[in-house]
């Protein structure tokens, strides 16, 4: 046994020093180079092509467009870490400055076999991998231009797109329905037992789930990201081992905006989601403005189950802050009545999440324009908001007061201003997202 301990210990060993680094640089790279820092490959796809378990790609600066068979997606077979934030000779790092961008164009994405613009399927049999540990830190996705938005239906004044339009129906100036993709994708049918973290990213204007992450065993951290604007669910992660043995750390990230499936806001529209046989850990973080709610804990049997659920700021969810199922029914809560869901449901502790305090932490942060749209949206949901909130966050930009919440404007999923989304990192101390060191 103990020479059986020792040559595992020698192959973990071995993997860790035989781990590459690997650079890419879109403006000064070429794919015929070696991949060093000296001489990168141009294209993140080739990195991926290259790299095996372990290695590391870090990418500098650019827009990355995707193989041309592939444009606007990227295929990952084996765990490797994507870091990306450097300038394009690598001597500084900053991924707000130094943007590393997934930014496809409506008249140039190609979906293929991808169902994510980043697209994780390891494999399937018993070569899965095993004991990796992977980042994917300081990417910024955002779908804004690839989207198609109607021209004139839900476009409130001084907006630059109508509402977001799902297939077969397509504005008659854009060449391709909207994707409808997401923008973290790991395949059900993937295999492999190891970690992932994702951190100092940027999710905005998905036409689908942000990150819908199905994993077979380890753990999955998602932590100081901003999710913006997404359609359906910002952030999902599910078990798909047939034991449970996925634990999900979702820490310090802020969710906003998530809209519901279809335009009449019926189903759908969650901040984040747990799965069954996820032992999940959501600790401090900003969930707000959601057009069903912030947490879902509807999906599966809550007895494969244990969430925790601390130290988080709620705020004007559209219908209610956790939505759980308390057998048979479905309950909707506000943040000030979670205390009565200790223990249900799987939940082993929800303490210390509060309502907004103070609105004036997003003042120049979020789009005021947007935020107007979405709290005056012509829905029975406007009936649901509490006045007094949404003046609170009137008064701080500067927008006029409303007794009652009842307007004209419609609007579904409108493209979000990118720039507005990555102020959101920083807004509040030791909550949500914070800035980026």
């Amino acid at each position: 046994m103990k020479n059986l301990i020792v040559a595992a210990m020698a192959l973990v060993c071995a993997a860790s020093l035989s781990a590459a680094d690997i650079y890419v640089s879109l403006a000064s790279g070429k794919n015929k180079n070696a991949g060093t820092k000296e001489a990168p490959l141009k294209n993140l796809w080739k990195a991926l092509e290259k790299a095996d378990t372990g290695d590391v790609i870090h990418v500098a600066e650019g827009v990355y467009p995707g193989k041309a068979t592939l444009k606007g997606t990227f295929r990952m077979e084996k765990p490797v870490s994507i870091i990306g934030g450097y300038s394009a000779d690598f001597v500084a790092r900053d991924p707000l400055k130094y943007r590393t961008m997934f930014q496809a164009k409506n008249e140039t994405y190609v979906r293929g076999n991808c169902m994510g613009v980043l697209h994780l399927e390891f494999d399937k049999t018993m070569n899965a991998p095993k004991g990796f540990n992977m980042s994917i830190d300081g990417l910024i996705f955002d779908e804004g231009f690839a989207n198609s938005y109607h021209a004139t239906k839900g476009k409130p004044d001084g907006f630059d797109t109508g509402m977001w339009l799902e297939g077969p129906a397509k504005n008659i100036a854009d060449k391709q329905v909207s994707p409808n993709r997401y923008m973290i994708y790991s395949a059900t049918a993937s295999r492999g037992e190891g970690d992932i973290t994702i951190k100092n990213c940027a999710f905005v204007n998905c036409g689908n789930w942000a990150v819908n992450l199905n994993w077979y065993k380890g753990e999955v951290k998602i932590e100081n990201c901003v999710f913006v604007n997404n359609r359906m669910i910002g952030a999902s992660v599910a078990c798909s081992c047939a034991q449970p043995s996925v634990k999900w750390e979702f820490e310090k990230n802020t969710v906003l905006f998530t809209w519901s499936r279809l335009n009449d806001l019926a189903d759908m529209g969650f901040g984040i989601r747990v799965n069954e046989k996820i032992a999940a850990e959501i600790e401090d973080n900003i969930i707000g403005l959601n057009v069903l709610t912030g947490f879902d804990n509807t999906k599966g049997s809550g007895k494969t189950k244990k969430i925790k659920l601390d130290g988080n700021v709620f705020f004007l969810n559209r219908e209610s802050d956790i939505q759980m199922t308390a057998s048979p029914n479905v309950v909707k809560v506000r943040v000030d009545e979670f205390e009565d869901l200790e223990g249900t449901d799987g939940i082993e502790s929800i303490e210390d999440n509060v309502d907004l305090k103070d609105p004036s932490v997003f003042k120049g942060r979020l789009n005021a324009q947007y935020l107007n749209a979405f709290l005056s949206m012509k829905y029975s949901e406007s009936t649901r908001l509490d006045e007094g909130k949404c003046n609170g966050l009137r008064s701080m930009l500067g927008l006029p007061l409303q007794g009652t919440i009842k307007t004209q404007c419609d609007m579904f999923a409108n493209r979000y201003p990118l720039e507005d989304a990555l102020k959101l990192f920083g807004a509040m101390n030791g909550k949500g997202a914070q800035a980026i060191k």
